[in-house]
């Protein structure tokens, strides 16, 4: 089975060979690594790992959690495909088709955030389209268009009942001037600052790539 850990750890050469170690050690093996932010002398790593029949995880997040200065933010199940070039490939299929570069937005969002689902909703909480494992309810009450990319406080901020439910962590990204894309993580760990920002850097190229379809869509019917 395989398990999605959240690890920080000091930014200093060897610390992450000495979690490697750490894990090969417990019986894990290592099936990828994505460094996820670095601030303050510290580096938070996605590291998705494989355990054989009757292994548990504990038993990982132990032998990980020994080593001076690393801690062990997360551990969950993971099943989501793996790919070292998943924002690549996104792009690559939006040129292809424009006219469902948000659907396809959302559909890749748990693939590209290691989350849950992703939604685009109108700013009067009608949901236009969803991924996979998304909540069902065709309109998001309460729901509150945000300014600027944000992460979503569930005890703060107003919004629906079952975006919260399993201690979902949640951000959203204005996607024009009236909807924005929100992905949620059921299960944290908390969406840090530097997806936001890639999640914002996505939905800028999303955005653009509809807007020259639209664009030349218009040219055409025009000439």
């Amino acid at each position: 089975m395989s398990y999605l850990l959240r690890i920080v750890l000091p930014d200093r050469p060897g610390a992450l060979g000495a979690v490697a170690s750490a894990i090969g050690t417990s019986g894990a093996d290592i099936v990828s690594v994505d460094i996820v932010d670095k601030h303050d002398h510290v580096v938070i790593d996605d590291i998705v790992i494989d355990m054989g029949p009757g292994q548990m995880p504990d038993e990982v997040l132990s032998a990980a959690q020994r080593l001076d200065g690393v801690h062990v933010e997360s551990i969950r199940p993971f099943d989501g495909a793996l790919s070292t070039h998943r924002e690549l490939q996104l792009l690559e299929a939006m040129s292809v088709d424009p006219e469902g570069s948000a659907q396809l937005l959302v559909d890749e969002l748990p693939r590209i955030f290691r989350s849950g689902w992703g939604i685009i909703v109108r700013d009067d909480g009608l949901v236009m389209t969803s991924s996979a494992s998304a909540p069902e309810n065709d309109r998001a009450e309460p729901w509150r268009q945000p300014a600027d990319a944000v992460i979503l406080d569930p005890i703060t901020d107003a919004l629906p009942a079952d975006w919260t439910t399993l201690d979902t962590a949640l951000m959203a990204v204005p996607y024009g001037e009236n909807r924005s894309v929100v992905a949620g993580r059921p299960g944290g760990p908390d969406f840090r600052p530097s997806e936001l920002s890639r999640l914002a850097h996505l939905v800028g190229i999303t955005r653009s790539i509809w807007l020259r379809y639209v664009k030349a869509k218009k040219a055409q019917g025009s000439s």
